[in-house]
């Protein structure tokens, strides 16, 4: 039996016990076995996020002359402030963010709130409608958009000719282009919010709202005192990534309106587009992906910090 208890044989002919070995067999794995796990990640982050974000960096300090790409320094954001259609996509997507953000919120917030209440029937299959057009893909509802929006027989026009309005030339007039894109942005993305905000509610915990309704808090009371404070942080987060996904804002404009008309729906990231792979300058384009990256950073710090002092 004294064989079983020895694994290994020494230099000098006798054996290693099992005692012997097995604190350095468990030392070993907890390691290599943390390795093993980590590994495969880091090694995705690195190829495909991390290098390229440094590539791209690197891009946009460079300029091709004659087929040559060479070191530009910071030209091409010195570029960047003199290019008129940079200011003109930020002016438009800076509109979008500022009308679209809170309109967009605000009915999140209130289907949340309605569809949380106990007294409604069919709540889940209310749901389920208005989380649906969150499952849609952007190209898809963006085409249906636009052939609903189409100036001679589309859906839109149809339905306001019934009350004897005219039609209204929606993908190639200034201000009803921004008004559909805007409308668009908000039927896709309402519904995802709401469904965040909704389980924010659904955390609440009940006696907050009987306290309130004890000391005689109606309705709409509760929802601003109660609800809407404990709400904050979903608020903030719906908040943050609403902010970046209109910052980002690509599909919607591309299809409907393809950044016009007279570039009233251009933004940075379709500009991006435009610079890259019609004109194939990716360092200015790098450049211009940079800018939206900082200012994206910068307003979700602003937005982070306003929210955390009002609560």
């Amino acid at each position: 039996m004294r064989g079983a208890s020895t694994v290994a044989a020494r230099p000098g002919g006798t054996s290693y016990s099992i005692d012997e070995v097995l604190p350095h067999l468990r030392r070993r794995p907890r390691h290599l076995m943390g390795w093993l796990f980590v590994g495969p990640a880091a090694a995705l982050f690195a190829l495909f996020f991390a290098y390229p974000l440094v590539a791209s960096l690197w891009q946009s300090l460079t300029r091709t002359v004659s087929g040559r790409t060479e070191y530009a320094g910071l030209d091409q954001y010195r570029r960047l402030a003199e290019d008129p259609l940079v200011a003109t996509s930020l002016s438009n997507v800076f509109l979008f963010l500022v009308v679209q953000v809170p309109l967009m919120i605000g009915l999140a917030l209130g289907l949340a709130y309605v569809l949380n209440q106990s007294w409604l029937r069919w709540r889940t299959g209310f749901r389920a409608i208005y989380f649906l057009p969150a499952v849609t893909t952007l190209v898809a509802y963006s085409v249906v958009f636009r052939v609903i929006l189409t100036t001679d027989g589309g859906l839109a026009n149809q339905f306001l000719s019934v009350f004897g309005v005219t039609p209204i030339d929606w993908l190639n007039n200034d201000t009803w282009a921004r008004i559909s894109v805007i409308a668009s942005l908000t039927w896709r993305w309402t519904g995802y919010n709401m469904v965040i905000l909704l389980a924010g509610l659904q955390a609440i915990p009940q006696s907050q709202y009987e306290s309130a309704a004890i000391d005689g808090a109606g309705r709409w009371r509760t929802f601003a005192s109660v609800a809407v404070p404990q709400l904050r942080p979903v608020i903030l987060f719906t908040s943050i990534t609403s902010t970046i996904g209109t910052l980002q804002l690509f599909d919607e404009n591309f299809i409907l309106t393809g950044g016009g008309p007279a570039n009233a729906t251009l933004t940075p990231v379709l500009y991006l587009y435009k610079v890259g792979f019609r004109q194939f300058d990716f360092g200015y384009a790098s450049a211009i992906a940079w800018l939206v990256v900082v200012i994206i950073a910068v307003l979700a710090v602003v937005q982070f910090r306003v929210m955390r002092e009002k609560s």
